[in-house]
Parts: C-alpha cells; structure tokens; sequence
C-alpha cells in the first residue's frame, strides 16, 4: 500500500493475544516472542510499525485537539459550561491513557531496545533500531515531562524481579530531562539518516524532536526558575539550525499541509501519519463540518492574525473595524481564513440542501470570491458545508440563533475548521494525511530559542517567522520597527511577543499545545483568568438571543462569563490515584494531594 500505518499490524502475543495450552507447553509465551520477533531487520521493522500506531495518534483521535482546550484561544462549544482547567473543575483520576499509555509505549520501545544485541541485525542494523528505539522511548518521556513533571524513569523492560523501578519514586526533573536529551542526541548520531525507508524515523524527525523537546525544557527551566534553561535551549537551536539549513523551505499553501490526501514528498513535512479510505479512516474534516461544530476561536485568537501590511489590528491602516463582519476579516493573514470561516450569506430558499445561489445583497460574497482565488473545490471554498455535503448559510451563524439549520454552529461566532475540506463527503471517513512533524513548527522553535539565548538578529527572523508571513501574505517582521501593539503582555518584550504571536496562530488547533506554551511561558494563571469572548455583535439582531458581555444591548459574545481563575499547582497534572495505590513511594504532585 502506498501509505505508512495503513499496514495490517499484527499485535505480539506479549501486547495481548494468547497462544494455546498445546503452545504454552511446547515454548513459554516471553520465549516465543522474543525469538521469533527480535530476529532480523524485516522483523524489526514490522515490530517499530506497532509504535508509530500507538505513538502518532493523528487526526482520529481526539487527544491532539483536546491539548488545545482550556487555553486563551480556543474553546469548546458542545457544552455550556467553560473547560475544566479554567472553570477549576480538575480533580485526580483513578485513572489516565496520559500516564498509562506512555508506560505502555514506554515498555514496547525498551522491548525493542534490550533484544537489539541477541538479533542477527548487522552492526549497522542495530545502531538504526536502537536509534529508532530511543527517539520512541524519548517521545513518551516528553509528553510526561510536560504533564507531570516528574515521573519514573524506567530504561529496560521490567518483570517482577525489578520491584525497585516498578515500585520506586519519581525520578527527578534535573536527571529525567538530561536522559530524554541523552537519548535523542545519541539517536541523531546512530540512527539511519534516510530511516527504514520513506516516511519513518531519520535523522531529521529526531532533530525535529530535539528542537521541541530542548525548548519546552530550557523555556520552563527559565520561566519557573529551575536553571540551567541554556542547556536545552541550545541543543534546541542546534538541531534546529541543521534542519532549517537541510529544509529552508516550505509548502506555498498553508490548508494543503493538513488537508492533502497525501503529503507524500510535499515540502516541509517531516514525518506524517498517513489515512486511507477502508483501511485507515480519519474523520478530523467531518468533525470539523458535523452538527455542532465542537471547537470555536476566542476573539483573542482572532485578534493575532495581523493585517496584511504587518500591523496588528490596532494599529494598520487596513483595518476597517470589528463591528462589522465583513470589515473584520478584510484584509487580513490568510492563515485566519483556513482557520476559521470567513463571513458570507448565500440563498437556499430557507431549506437545507446541496446547491445555493448568490445572495441578493452584493456584499454577502465578498469573501466567497476571495476564497475562490486562495482555494480549490476540494479544499475550502465558500459557502462552507456539513459532513453531508448540505450548505451552511450563513457565517457567522451563532447557536442561540441558526435560522433554522443548526450544523456548523458556534458559541463565539469563530467556527474552528481548520481540518475542513471537501475531499470527502462521508461520515467518519477522511482521507487526507495528518502531519506530525513539520518545519512550520522547527522555524519557530528555533526563533523562540535563539531570542532566549539573546541570539534573534533580522536574519534569524527572515529564515524563520517571515517564511511562515509570507505563506499568509503578511509583510515581514523588522525588527527595527516593531508594531507597538496595545494588547502585548507588558512581560514580554516587542520582539518575543511577535514570536509567540507567530506560534499562536501557525499551530493553532494542532495539539502542539498551547496550553503547555502558556504553562512553559507560567502564563497559565494570567491567561488564564481572561474572559473568552466571542465577535462583536449587536443583540437585537440576533433575536436578543445571545450572552453579551456585561449584558450590554451590543457588544462582545461571552458564551462563559468570567472564568474564576486558574490555581497555581494546575500547571502539572494531578498523578492518576489508582498509580499512588499500587506504589504508595510515588508521591502526588503539589496541590493535588
């Protein structure tokens, strides 16, 4: 087949089926594994397939997109009731797949890892799969890092004979994040530079992760005075710096990069997850086109995409005001159009159906001519539609008021579509690929990174976050004349602030996670505590329908009212209980006691 994790991956008896009695008595069960799997290089390769599967769970599982919720940017609008991290209603779980599936992922890389130097691989051939083992067990210590802080560190498979790791405490901050370094800077050097084959593990994909993981630990190690940030920080630009010399470039269409049915070969991609119709499904585009819409922007993610000159709204020419829809959105970072609809009003006779006309009043298709010059059928042209296929009316089209057809709704009035394409039109059944990692992400890794270390020159900035404006339409970044914008954090300064305006909204709705960059940036409580509200709106027209902030006649959506604050100890997750219970020296993190 032509995609990776479209194979049939046959699960090991040790991940959960069983063998017959006849079999057990024949050979013990861990035996047979163990000598039939970690044998040869094709062997290995097809063990590394059950990793790539649990590791990457893309587009059709919601983990990614949930990351996202509980930050100033995003929202959920499937309930009334604001997220759990901002409305304090986090408690500790019996259980976690946060905690539970990056042990079980953790276990099947050091599978991998402690079998490599029985096998009949040549030389060459153990140095790849170990690297390739090491990145995957990596993977995992990274996302625990950045939930729990602390955890166990285990490196070898365990049995019952290893109590001492199974039930023993946490390893510290300090050793955990310079073994997860250790491990990817000795997988950089081993592993093969062209993977196993196309689309998998190589050098690049593990820089790329190096890049992330240096600059969520060094900017954390910074921000919550724990030290030695420089560390981190510089293998970050490192890294970094070799991807963007070997990759200067990117994919001209910013909605290409997440719905193409292929991304085979498309510039800037690294490592994707590949779906295909009947063998592996994703269903991010009918999520984003169902009935309720489940994602809405905050106004405060809107007001990030610059105007087209490179002003911020309030301070370009090029803006007409956000009391009119339409004036809104003119002339604005393309970006913001693949990521939430722009408006528009087309005539369906008052019925749900698949065809629509014009609407009479001229300026209903402003947009829908624009988008018709930045888009294709396939991708997203206006009118937008459901997962049916049948015609959204009108944008923005608000729960409390739908006219009469309540798919692709919104609290805030900024639908979240950015996964949204017409390639398919079936239920749960999308086709196209999900990246994983992508330079997007390394050229603002490595901005951010170079300005901590006092190291962002107008060179930097060129190679990195102007790319990326120049792919929205958006005039460069000078730094020798930086928008002085009203609304930047008087914490950060001019020149960060623009390189975490740029992470914002490049990665918005993809679970890179702006709530661990709020938490790395200890912004959580500040941010957290802001009203989210929605576009600004006149309520009489709306049937007075809608929650306006302050109650006013006219004003700004606020689907939630005022979050009552974020607590301190809620920049780690709480440690599952049902894991203190079966290791009474693992110890609760601060505050979740």
């Amino acid at each position: 087949m032509k995609k990776i994790y479209t194979r049939v991956i046959i699960l090991l008896t040790f991940i959960g089926s069983s063998c017959s009695d006849e079999t057990l008595e024949k050979l013990p069960k861990d035996q047979l594994t163990v000598s039939t799997t970690f044998t040869t290089n094709s062997n290995f390769e097809t063990y590394a397939w059950s990793m790539y599967a649990n590791s990457f769970p893309g587009y059709w599982d919601l983990t990614p997109i949930n990351r996202e919720m509980g930050s100033d940017l995003l929202v959920n609008n499937a309930g009334t009731q604001g997220d759990e991290l901002l409305w304090q209603r986090k408690t500790v779980p019996s259980s976690s797949s946060l905690w539970s599936n990056s042990y079980i992922n953790i276990r099947r890389a050091n599978l991998m890892l402690d079998n490599i130097d029985n096998s009949e691989l040549t030389d060459g051939e153990k140095q790849h799969w170990k690297g390739v083992g090491l990145f995957f067990r990596a993977h995992e210590y990274v996302q625990l890092i950045a939930n729990y802080g602390e955890v166990p560190w285990v490196d070898k498979s365990l049995t019952e004979v290893d109590e001492d790791i199974l039930y023993g405490p946490k390893t510290s901050r300090n050793e955990l994040s310079q073994f997860v370094l250790n491990d990817l800077l000795e997988a950089e050097n081993i592993i093969n530079p062209e993977g196993s084959g196309p689309n998998t593990i190589n050098t690049d994909v593990v820089r790329a992760l190096i890049s992330r993981f240096g600059l969520y630990e060094g900017t954390w190690r910074k921000y919550h005075g724990l030290g030695d940030e420089t560390r981190y920080l510089q293998a970050s630009v490192d890294a970094s710096a070799q991807l963007i010399a070997d990759h200067p470039n990117l994919h001209s269409s910013y909605d290409e990069v997440f719905n193409s049915e292929t991304l085979n070969g498309v510039e800037g991609i690294l490592l994707y997850k590949a779906y295909e119709f009947g063998v592996q499904n994703g269903r991010w585009s009918h999520y984003n086109r169902s009935s309720i819409g489940h994602r809405d922007l905050t106004k405060k993610a809107v007001d990030q995409y610059l105007c087209l000159d490179g002003e911020t709204i309030h301070t370009s020419d090029l803006f007409d005001g956000e009391q009119d829809a339409y004036d809104e959105f003119r002339n604005r970072d393309h970006r913001l159009y693949f990521n939430t609809p722009p408006p528009f009003r087309v005539y369906t006779g008052g019925q749900n159906q698949l065809t629509w006309e014009y609407d009479s009043d001229p300026k209903s298709r402003e947009y829908i001519d624009l988008m018709a010059t930045l888009s294709d059928d396939t991708h997203k042209t206006l009118p937008t539609i459901n997962w049916r296929g049948l015609v959204v009316r009108t944008s923005p089209h608000f729960r409390k008021f739908n006219e009469g057809h309540g798919y692709n709704v919104t609290y805030t009035g900024y639908a979240f579509y950015k996964f949204s394409n017409k390639i398919s039109r079936l239920q749960n059944r999308d086709s196209h690929d999900a990246p994983i990692f992508r330079m997007g992400e390394v050229f603002l890794n490595h901005a951010e990174a170079m300005y901590e270390l006092g190291q962002f020159t107008q060179a930097v900035a060129d190679a990195t976050i102007n790319k990326l404006r120049t792919r929205g339409a958006v005039a460069p970044l000078n730094l020798a004349s930086i928008p002085d914008d009203p609304t930047r954090d008087a914490d950060v300064a001019p020149a960060l602030w623009e390189i975490r305006r740029e992470r914002g909204i490049e990665f918005l709705g993809e679970g890179l996670g702006r709530v661990f960059d709020i938490k790395r940036w200890k912004k959580l409580v500040e941010y957290g505590a802001e009203e989210k509200l929605g576009r600004w709106v006149v309520n009489s027209d709306y049937g007075n329908n809608l929650p306006v902030q302050g109650g006013a006649a006219e004003g700004y959506v606020s689907p939630f009212g005022m979050p009552p604050g974020v607590p301190e100890h809620y920049y780690l997750e709480p440690i599952p209980s049902d894991q203190i219970v079966l290791n009474p020296q693992l110890e609760q993190n601060p505050g979740w006691e």
